[in-house]
């Protein structure tokens, strides 16, 4: 019997591409993914429910899996304010690992960020790193946190800062010390991520953008 695995943050630029790896991967029989509209899948392995991410207890039945899969995160000028990012960013991962661990998930894998530490005075950066720490202390079984950069690829929203990095970041991340702030495609992050979920044998496993991707 295959694998169950939940999705949140289905729909962006790395969830989207973990969805779609997730259908391929022949150890999967069952993909649920969590969003905030309806987002149907392309296969019958795909399961969609619309949920209220401020009241996830209301869907603790969709919990019952074996990996779970936090692609979920926003910007400060799609949240409106810096609360509002933390609620996504934090409150919203953290309520659905707490459910998912309570319900028996026994993998959970988080896209994090390059750079994330709670004691950093960006506050982006210390979100990451926050998150981390609270995931840590979970009772899965195995824990698997992805740290990328900049993370290309298609959107539904247009970013400026993103476009121009894709363009710039490259060659200033050829300089010592700045190889882990290069730019990254969600198609490859997924691939991983899909990857280190039927292969992790640590309980604890952080995957760098340096170590993981090394530049070509």
């Amino acid at each position: 019997m295959g694998q169950t695995a939940i999705v949140i943050g289905a729909t962006g630029v790395v969830g989207r591409e973990v969805v779609a790896e997730l259908i391929a991967c022949e150890a999967i029989a069952r993909v649920v993914t969590l969003t905030r509209r309806p987002a149907p899948g392309d296969s019958d392995k795909v399961e969609n429910h619309v949920v209220d991410f401020a009241r996830l207890e209301d869907w603790t039945h969709c919990f019952q899996a074996d990996l779970l899969f936090s692609c979920l995160g926003t910007t400060l000028k799609q949240a409106g304010s810096l609360e509002v990012q933390r609620r996504v960013d934090i409150d919203h991962q953290l309520s659905a690992a707490r459910l998912a661990a309570a319900q028996g998930v026994t993998h959970y894998l988080l896209v994090s960020s390059s750079g994330a530490n709670h004691a950093s005075r960006n506050g982006y950066l210390r979100m990451k790193g926050e998150l981390e720490v609270a995931i840590k202390a979970l009772p899965f079984a195995r824990i698997s946190i992805f740290q990328p950069s900049l993370l290309v690829g298609e959107r539904s929203d247009f970013r400026l800062g993103e476009t121009l990095g894709r363009y710039l970041l490259p060659a200033l991340t050829r300089l010592p010390g700045l190889q882990r702030y290069r730019p990254i495609r969600g198609a490859q992050v997924a691939a991983r991520m899909v990857e280190v979920s039927q292969r992790q044998q640590q309980a604890h496993a952080v995957y760098r953008l340096e170590e993981v991707f090394p530049p070509a």
